[in-house]
Formats: structure tokens, sequence, C-alpha cells
């Protein structure tokens, strides 16, 4: 469908042509737009929100180049990895990118996130910047998690970011244990605790859910339905891969996850609703182009054709770049600049840092456990003082 068949105009949104011939530029403009999602959403025991959805001129141009930036530092990631930068273990996010951006859009940083190993970009959604993420990549101290977490464990406390977890689906249950802190602090907040697919059949996310829909917690779980636990299809996977339904007795919203507004609306409408009556499933269907992790090929169990054929119809960045032509927000020159403006700049965080040192071998045994308790390290037997830690 031609992207000008999704939009609906607010009378007011628009200046003449004339007025935009004559300051050819790229558009900060804060005047409301209407637009309407790709695809209805798909609601379970709850009224759907509105497809209708209201930006502005300057949030577009925000989500292009936001996500402009997150895939630009996966591609580089991937560059890295492959020189042997970045060791261990790199799952990558590019294709999924709306599913930050448009989250990020309808919250506030007083909500807390907390996700999976697949954390780049979700970091730099709330706030991170591109040195840190690429020195906690690459083990340099001056990361994120003072380089000791690498990819799978990014983290920002200030903007209640919390992680980051290698152990699939574990992050659920401690995401609750955040909507409860809210809850007993009598917040107006909300907890989005994002997993994959391959995660949705933890017994542990049940009974996470179980106790928030007693307790009626402000817990938002996300599914990042990007159709391959690992190599494994959905289908294979689950009996039901209507993951928006899987709460049963808690409702559900399936999102189309490549549109970052449909992903904004959605977001918006569940912390409303979680805030006020518990919790709720949202199911983002997405898709991520690079195999599982790096050590996966990602073309063993799928085709080629089919990660070209979401590409040309479904991806996130070039959704938006129709809308911003759509709207003639920028010229497809100035879109260009942007894009090689991104290059340089991830470029640049790269080698700032790649300055960063390793960690000192003392860096071994903090953040293990609580200082002031005087724990000591004894060898075989306790016969042997090897340390005693601060």
């Amino acid at each position: 469908m031609a992207a000008a068949a999704l939009l609906r105009r607010v009378p007011a949104a628009r200046a003449p042509a004339t007025a935009l011939m004559a300051a050819r530029s790229i558009s900060d403009s804060t005047a409301a737009l209407t637009i309407e999602t790709s695809v209805p959403f798909t609601s379970h025991l709850v009224d759907p929100p509105s497809r209708d959805v209201t930006t502005t001129p300057a949030e577009l141009m925000t989500f292009f180049r936001d996500m402009s930036v997150m895939r630009r530092m996966e591609i580089a990631a991937d560059s890295l990895y492959k020189a042997k930068l970045i060791r261990g273990f790199c799952h990558l996010y590019d294709g999924q990118e709306a599913v930050a951006v448009g989250m990020e859009a309808a919250i506030t940083r007083g909500d807390s996130i907390i996700t999976a190993y697949r954390d780049h970009c979700t970091y730099l959604a709330r706030g991170g910047d591109l040195v840190s993420a690429f020195s906690e990549l690459m083990g340099r101290e001056g990361g994120c998690s003072r380089g000791k977490g690498g990819s799978m464990h990014f983290y920002k406390k200030d903007a209640n970011f919390y992680g980051g977890h290698g152990i699939v689906g574990a992050q659920v249950p401690l995401g609750c244990g955040l909507a409860f802190a809210q809850k007993y602090k009598k917040e107006d907040t909300a907890t989005f605790a994002l997993y994959g697919d391959g995660a949705a059949n933890q017994g542990q996310l049940f009974e996470a859910l179980n106790i928030s829909a007693l307790w009626k917690l402000p817990a938002i779980l996300v599914c990042e339905n990007n159709h391959y636990g690992m190599g494994t299809a959905e289908w294979r996977a689950a009996k039901s891969p209507a993951y928006y339904k899987r709460g049963d007795y808690v409702p559900g919203l399936k999102v189309d996850g490549m549109d970052v507004l449909a992903v904004k609306q959605a977001c918006k409408f569940a912390k409303e609703h979680a805030v006020a009556n518990g919790p709720i499933v949202l199911e983002m269907d997405t898709y991520r182009y690079h195999g599982h992790s790096m050590s996966d090929p990602g073309s063993t169990y799928r085709t080629r054709d089919e990660i070209s054929g979401v590409r040309q119809e479904r991806d996130p960045i070039e959704r938006v770049r129709k809308l911003i032509y759509a709207y003639d927000l920028a010229t497809a020159a100035e879109l260009k600049d942007m894009e090689k403006e991104i290059r340089k700049q991830v470029d640049d965080a790269i080698a700032k840092a790649k300055e960063s040192s390793m960690p000192d071998t003392s860096e071994l045994f903090t953040n293990v456990y609580k200082k002031g308790f005087g724990v000591e390290s004894f060898g075989p037997d306790r016969k042997e003082l090897r340390a005693s830690l601060p």
C-alpha cells in the first residue's frame, strides 16, 4: 500500500506548498499531524486504542534519526565482532528499532524498562550514548557497565533501565518486582518487561503475571515476537503463537512492531491501563535481520527471500522515510546527508571507545559483594587467606 494511502491529515498541520518551497529545510515543526497505523490493533479482553496517532513533523524526524543511529550502531557492532574487538555473545537488534523508539516516545524516564540480552538499542533509547555503548561492547572501563557486562548486560540506573539479562525469561519476574515497588511507592509509573517469543513459554513468566494480576501491579509484559526463538520458528515451539492472548485473564494487544507510531500508541494505551487496572500483555509483531546472535548466520532456518521481503515491505526506517516524503518534511538529499552524519558519529564514537582502557584486574572483586562486610577469600580447607575484600 502506498504511504500516502495510510495518512490522514489535520488541516492545520500543513503549511501551503508555496511556503514549503520557499523554506526548503528539514522540518522541526511541532504542529499536530494525525496518521493512521499500518494495520489495526488486535485485542484480547480490552477495547483497542484508536488507529489515529497524533505526532508532529519534529517527532517523525526524531524517529528517523534515532532509528538510523541504532541501525548504524548494530551494523558497526557486526563489523567489530568479526574483527574480534567484541568477544563473547552479541545479539543485534536491527529490524526491531521501532519497538525501542516507539516505546520511549510514549513514556517517561520515570517508567522502568527491563529486557533480555538484545539490549543495545533499548539502552540508546533510554538516553545512553554511543561511546559508552561501544565501550561496553568492547569490554572497556568506559562502558555503561564498566566493561564487565558486555553486550548482554547494558544498564542505566538513572534512566530506570535495568538491563540487559542473559537468562531466558528471568527479567520478567524482576520487572514485575519493579512494578510492585512503583505501586508500593504510589507512583503513577509503570514497568515494561520485554522478552522474546522464545521466552514466552517460560513458567516463571506466568507465575509473575499471576501475582501481578492478583495485586494489580502496573506491569506491562512486552513480547517482542520476531518469529524465531534462536533458530526455531514460533509455530514449531508454541501451540498457540497468539502471545497477546497468553495472559488468559490478563488483557492483551497485538501491535505492528515495525510501525513506530503503532508502538507509540500501544505503549501509551498500555501504560494508562496498567497504572489504573493492572497488567497487560503487548505482542510486538517484529523481525530481526541478523541471526539470533553473531554465531548464527540466520539463513539456515529461513530463506534470504523472506528476509529481503520484510526489508522491502515492512522496514521501520523506510516507513518513516516515506512519511517524511509524503509530508514534504525533508528531501531525499537532506536525509542522505543526515545518514552520512550518523555514520561519522558512529565512527567517531568507536574511535573514542577504543581509547578507553580495559578494566583493572582489581575490578574482578567489585560489584559482587556489598562493601564493609570484611569478606575474606581462603584456599583449600580455609588454611590460607588469599584475599580480604573491601
